[in-house]
C-alpha cells in the first residue's frame, strides 16, 4: 500500500500515559482526542495511539473517535499493536512492536489496504518488515533517549544510514531523542522521516514543530511505498 506521503514524514506517537481506569470521559482521554485534531490541523503524517494500559474497550472508543477526526484529512491513524482494534474502529492500519505478530501475518489477514508500520532496532529487523510486507520501519533509538534505554545503545545517523540505503525505496522512519534541530541530520542520513513521543505530544506548540522541522527539511517528493 503506497504511503502517498510528502518528505519529510511527520509520525506523533502519543505517550501511553493513559491508565487501565481511564474512561471516555476522563481528561486524559479528553487530552488525546485534542492532541489528534491538533495534528490533523498541524497536517501531522502519522498518528500511532500507543495507549498500551487501556482496556480494549475504551482503546476501542478513542480509535473510534480519532478516525472520526483523521477521516478525509492528510493524517493517516494507526493503532499500537492491535490490528483487529484499528480495523473495527476505521483506522488506516497498525504499528507492530517486537512483541506483536509478524507483518506478514498481519498483511495475509488484513490485505493489502490495510497500513503497517514496525518497530525496528537493527537493518535485520527492519529488512524482516520489509519482506513481510509493511509499509514502513521505524528504527531507533537513533539519538540517546531516556524512553529508549532498554534497547541499549542509540544507533546513531551513520547506522541509520546504513538502514535507510540499504533498504531504499523502502521509507524508514528515524525515532529516539528527535528534535527539530537534527531532524535534518536524519533527512541527510537517509531517513524519510522522523517520529517522536515528547517532541509531538504538547497540543499548543505542535502546528509550530512541525511547521519548524518541515522548515529545517524542506519538503520534497511524494514518499510511496514499494512499486
Amino acid at each position: 500500500m503506497p504511503l502517498n506521503l510528502l518528505k519529510p514524514i511527520t509520525y506523533l506517537i502519543t505517550n501511553g500515559a493513559t491508565t487501565a481506569t481511564t474512561t471516555p470521559s476522563s481528561e486524559d482521554f479528553s487530552r488525546l482526542i485534542k492532541l489528534v485534531a491538533a495534528a490533523v490541523d498541524a497536517r501531522i503524517s502519522l498518528i500511532q495511539l500507543r495507549e498500551k494500559n487501556l482496556s480494549a474497550r475504551v482503546l476501542f472508543e478513542l480509535a473510534e473517535k480519532s478516525a472520526e477526526i483523521t477521516r478525509d484529512s492528510a493524517t493517516r491513524l494507526l493503532v499500537n499493536g492491535r490490528a483487529d482494534i484499528a480495523r473495527g474502529a476505521g483506522a488506516d492500519g497498525v504499528h507492530l512492536t517486537t512483541g506483536s505478530l509478524e507483518a506478514r501475518i498481519v498483511r495475509r489477514t488484513f490485505g493489502g489496504e490495510f497500513l503497517i508500520g514496525v518497530s525496528t532496532h537493527s537493518i535485520e529487523e527492519a529488512r524482516t518488515a520489509y519482506e513481510g510486507g509493511a509499509d514502513f520501519a521505524v528504527l531507533g533509538p537513533v539519538f540517546e533517549t531516556a524512553s529508549k534505554e532498554l534497547y541499549g545503545a542509540p544507533l546513531g545517523l551513520e547506522k541509520l544510514g546504513q538502514v535507510a540505503r540499504g533498504l531504499a525505496p523502502f521509507p524508514v522512519i528515524a525515532l529516539g531523542g528527535i528534535t527539530a534541530e537534527n531532524a535534518r541530520d536524519c533527512l541527510r542520513a537517509g531517513a524519510c522521516g522522523i517520529a517522536g513521543i515528547s517532541l509531538l505530544n504538547d497540543a499548543a506548540t505542535l502546528r509550530e514543530i512541525v511547521q519548524e522541522v518541515r522548515t529545517a527539511c524542506g519538503s520534497g517528493r511524494l514518499i510511496s511505498d514499494i512499486d
